[in-house]
């Protein structure tokens, strides 16, 4: 039991549920002979031994040393049989009292029945070793544990029903018969051949062979590759700062949109003298919200620092919403603003436009946003400028969708987008990988054009092919097996 790895078949085990207090928990095993083992410290082990898979099994945990076999919890055991379960693999998942000590008493048990502690992801790993799911989903089952909103649980759930490995295999496919026709030429002379199909007879000309499936593949790779900044919005957020001058409605603001009295809102200017955040979504997109100290030549010297965090937040934020006060109209320091360099500089995200801005003219109830003002902002920089009251709720459905299409166009996508006409990539890996099958199968292409050898077109048609199986799993080693699995929680 020293040193574990994975890719054994020692039965494991790990808390499915948060310890903490609670009505229930789950404990999971998995393994050669978990069953057996979980009934070696059952007080039914006979019905639990012949119990058949996707059952439920009602008794107690026992310790067996102790005289009598004394009672730990009452328990329910759901058994599951291979290859019918999760893993493929037997196992037994304990459903038992939530409290702190009963579970650590129950892992206990187990572990001195034989069953070591599972590794982070080892669960998923058995998975898809065992062929119950390829990389693309087992990677989903992570984001299905930390999806911040219904949108991202969403997204991960077609993931995990197994489209972006379809749509993956499906390109394999197309890149497969492009690799195969090449070799064909590279194996018999032109003379030699006898295929029908006069469009298999092009070599001569210096033409790819089965060119317009590789046109397709690599157009199918680039919306997949474009569709990443998306599926990362939804997947990690962003992070949206609110700024403006003292006393312009920041904090009701944050308040109005977190929906939760978080920041103290007063008439004097400079309440917020530090940023402070917390994440709400808002149409479906995880928004790290973060309301900042007013804006202005503070004397105070805390106030002082609290402005210079601000400014640096500015160049960091994903988008920026800049608070007018509509009582006071459209001031000197909130045209400069507009010449700060966070406007014109990249933000934080390699790849990213400008930080934009959506300039809100606040407590339009008793101010209405005048008509010259979109245009003069507009020229100034602001994305868009529209009238709020964040005291009454005045046009924030109208700035809620302007975040989200602000958002969605930052990071790659259709403004107002709300749904997919496909898959997206859900990991970093997946781009990676879609990026160096693109980039092989575009120099394929440009060789093929320029009248380039079979011989040197073959191997870049063939890293692309092995590109897309590392997707999904197809190729693969220990190592990189290991790395990707170890950012799993423990339980999965």
């Amino acid at each position: 039991m020293d040193n574990p790895g994975y890719g054994d078949e020692s039965p494991i085990l790990a808390a499915a549920t948060p310890l903490g207090e609670s009505a229930l928990a789950v404990i999971r095993t998995s393994g050669k002979g978990a069953v057996d083992l979980v009934a070696s410290v059952f007080s039914r082990p006979r019905i639990l031994r012949e119990a058949p898979g996707n059952s439920v099994v009602y008794g107690w945990v026992i310790d067996p040393h102790r005289e009598g076999g004394a009672k730990i919890d009452e328990v329910l055991v759901s058994v599951y049989r291979g290859p019918r379960s999760f893993t493929g693999e037997e196992g037994a998942d304990i459903t038992c009292h939530g409290g702190i000590g009963t579970v650590r008493a129950v892992l206990s048990t187990l572990r001195n029945a034989g069953f070591r502690d599972a590794l982070a992801g080892e669960f998923t790993f058995r998975a898809f070793m065992n062929g119950k799911l390829d990389l693309t989903r087992a990677e989903s089952v992570m984001e299905l544990v930390s999806a911040k909103t219904d949108r991202s649980r969403e997204h991960a759930v077609t993931r995990l029903s197994g489209a972006l490995e379809e749509e993956i295999r499906g390109i394999k496919t197309l890149l497969v018969r492009v690799l195969a026709g090449t070799e064909i030429y590279l194996d018999y002379s032109e003379d030699e051949f006898t295929g029908t199909d006069p469009g298999d007879r092009d070599e001569a000309a210096g033409r790819l062979p089965d060119r317009a499936l590789a046109e397709n593949a690599l157009a199918r790779l680039r919306i997949l590759a474009a569709s990443y900044g998306m599926e990362k919005l939804y997947r990690d957020g962003a992070l949206v700062v609110i700024a403006g001058r003292p006393n312009a409605g920041k904090s009701s603001l944050f308040n109005h949109l977190l929906k939760e009295d978080r920041a103290i809102v007063t008439d004097i200017p400079g309440t917020t003298r530090d940023w402070i955040e917390a994440w709400v979504s808002l149409a479906g997109i995880p928004i790290r919200l973060t309301d900042t100290a007013g804006l202005h030549a503070a004397e105070d010297p805390v106030e002082k620092i609290g402005v210079a965090r601000s400014r640096e937040l500015l160049g960091e934020a994903d988008l920026i919403l800049h608070l007018i006060d509509g009582s006071r109209g459209f001031t000197g320091e909130d045209r400069a603003f507009y010449r700060d360099s966070a406007l014109s500089s990249p933000g934080s995200g390699e790849g990213k436009p400008a930080v934009p801005a959506l300039a809100l003219w606040n407590k339009a109830d008793a101010a209405p946003l005048p008509g010259f003002l979109p245009e003069l902002l507009a020229a100034e920089g602001a994305a868009q400028t529209l009238g709020i009251s964040a005291k009454t709720g005045e046009g924030i459905p109208a700035l809620i969708a302007a975040i989200a299409a602000a958002l969605e166009a930052r990071f790659g996508g259709a403004a107002g987008e709300t749904t997919r006409a496909s898959p997206g990539l859900g990991s970093a890996r997946q781009k990676a990988l879609i990026d160096r099958a693109i980039e092989n199968l575009a120099e394929a292409l440009s060789l093929a054009d320029r009248a380039g050898p079979l011989d040197l077109i073959a191997p870049l048609l063939r890293e692309g092919v092995n590109a897309l199986g590392e997707i999904t799993g197809e190729v693969s080693t220990a190592d990189i097996l290991e790395a990707m699995f170890s950012r799993f929680c423990v339980g999965k």
